[in-house]
């Protein structure tokens, strides 16, 4: 049971690559402590101000789990208008 994380901007340069897998099951707020940890301080800071879209749809509710086949996408704040 996999799913894909994919890196947008600023969250793609503090993890070093722009996608990877990983295991399905278990909550957003999980997966992001799993990448923190595995990526270091520098993505663990973006993660904190990031938005996340699971399968295109923005998440909100972080406890929720992620099931196996989902795409979770990492948006850091943009900046612009």
């Amino acid at each position: 049971m996999q799913l894909t994380v994919r890196y947008f901007a600023g969250a793609r340069a503090a993890a070093g690559r722009t996608e990877e897998t990983t295991s399905a099951g278990r909550s957003l707020d999980e997966l992001v402590d799993e990448l923190a940890a595995r990526h270091g301080e520098r993505l663990s800071a973006v993660l904190t101000a990031a938005s996340f879209l699971v399968d295109g749809v923005a998440c909100h509710d972080r406890r929720v789990l992620l099931p196996a086949g989902a795409t979770v996408d990492v948006l850091p704040p943009f900046a612009g208008g």
